[in-house]
């Protein structure tokens, strides 16, 4: 008599989902995704701590965090006062913000991938087949060799 374990069958999806698994990009993806995330604080510590700075010092230090609009009609000196408050707001000054973190990170990526990408070698173009028309004779001899009649054997 069978046993539990041999009963209970293993089902198709976890056959599927091991050679999904095994395909080799999406481990690509998953190395990527990983080496993305660390990057990620890289490039964001590079904006926080090197570039805002030297952007404040030409701005004049306008920080736009402070820029809001408090929706129950009252006056707060700065965003903090009115969320201690608990007023409902639009951070207007928190998306600038954002915007402008975004758009310094986009460049910041740009010049890290262009940098990248010429230390990388540049694949080797592929040997060209033969052209066109020699193909094509090569097809038309075929053809006529396939028509031609053999020849006798020698009596």
């Amino acid at each position: 008599m069978p046993t539990m374990v041999e009963r209970v069958r293993t089902p198709r999806w976890v056959s599927d989902f091991k050679s999904f698994i095994a395909r080799g990009s999406v481990v690509d993806l998953a190395v990527g995704v990983i080496i993305g995330a660390a990057f990620t604080t890289i490039v964001a510590s590079l904006v926080k701590d090197i570039i805002n700075p030297i952007i404040g010092v030409f701005t004049g230090g306008v920080d736009f965090s402070n820029v809001f609009v408090a929706l129950n009609g009252q006056h707060y000196a700065t965003l903090a006062d009115a969320q201690k408050a608990g007023a409902p707001t639009i951070n207007i000054g928190l998306f600038i913000n954002a915007v402008i973190n975004f758009l310094i990170v986009a460049f910041v990526i740009f010049w890290v991938v262009r940098a990248l990408s010429r230390l990388m070698p540049k694949p080797e173009p592929k040997p060209a087949g033969p052209p066109a028309d020699v193909v094509l004779l090569t097809e038309i001899r075929d053809i006529l060799r396939a028509r031609a009649p053999e020849p006798a054997p020698p009596a």
